[in-house]
């Protein structure tokens, strides 16, 4: 009896563990309500990038993110840019903010509710967004920028099996020289499921996968006061993506396709992106 009880106490722990170190997993393009546990950290190191008539780009993002409680996390961020995006603007992953960008977020999950077998919850995002330093290409390049701010907020479901998360973010630059970068509203939706023979336990990996759209309209680019004439932009994307998790380490990667674009003839046509992320919670 002692040593059932002594099973069933490890392997409730074992659950727990699990579950603090899934608790900032989610998809790789979209945006998600977890938070980290208190005094958890987490790092991540990501490859994002997109590829089209410009030929590809890319981005190395490095994040940091601390939970101050169950519900509220800060994050910092800071890129190396591998090559310049002259795209259509755009995050690539709602996570991070434009490529070549630092910023400091706060997430803070608002709303939690829990029922048989799943949770239902809403967290808010709101922080400063720095563009780097590196050289822009396109359009945009010798084009100043202020300092930024990023809000938004997502909503969804969470069960072992199923997930469902429904969210926007909104970027504003300030005026640097009568240069303004342009606005951009993003919005995602992601449905993820896992397989009942993909739900295991450290020390196995537990996968699970997922569908994400991404929604994207960028406002004009100022130059010197006047707004470039065509340089208003909206884009829509769909592609799968894959999270493992291992323990206190997840790998995600996944890929877009665009499924409606109206970018005008400013800007070089996007074939598709890819983001490649690893994660380390402790």
């Amino acid at each position: 009896m002692l040593h059932s009880r002594s099973c069933v106490g490890a392997a409730a722990l074992a659950i727990l563990a699990a579950n603090a170190y899934a608790a900032d997993h989610g998809p790789v393009f979209g945006l998600a309500t977890p938070t980290n546990p208190k005094g958890g950290w987490s790092f991540e190191l990501g490859v994002n990038g997109r590829d089209g008539t410009a030929g590809i780009t890319s981005a190395l993002e490095a994040e940091l993110t601390y939970g101050i409680t169950e519900n509220l996390k800060l994050a910092v961020s800071g890129p190396v840019v591998l090559e310049p995006d002259p795209y259509a603007r755009s995050s690539v992953t709602e996570n991070t903010p434009i490529s070549g960008d630092f910023s400091g977020l706060a997430w803070w999950r608002f709303q939690k509710k829990e029922y048989a077998g799943k949770r239902f919850e809403s967290t808010a995002v709101g922080g400063i967004l720095v563009p780097g330093p590196q050289q822009e290409a396109g359009i945009y390049r010798g084009v100043s920028s202020g300092i930024g701010y990023a809000m938004g907020g997502v909503t969804g479901i969470a069960s072992r099996s199923q997930y469902f998360w429904a969210g926007a973010t909104y970027q504003r630059y300030a005026e640097s020289g009568g240069n303004r970068r342009p606005d951009l509203l993003s919005y995602t939706a992601v449905y993820g499921y896992r397989p009942l023979s993909w739900r295991t336990d450290y020390p196995r990996w537990d996968w699970r996968i997922f569908g994400e759209f991404t929604g994207e309209h960028a406002g004009a680019l100022q130059r010197q006061g006047v707004e470039l004439a065509g340089s208003r932009a909206s884009e829509m994307l769909f592609g799968p993506s894959l999270l493992g998790v291992y323990r206190a380490i997840g790998v995600e990667a996944g890929f877009q396709v665009p499924i409606y674009r109206d970018v005008g003839a400013l800007f070089p046509r996007e074939r598709y992106r890819f983001a490649v992320n690893f994660a380390y919670f402790f």
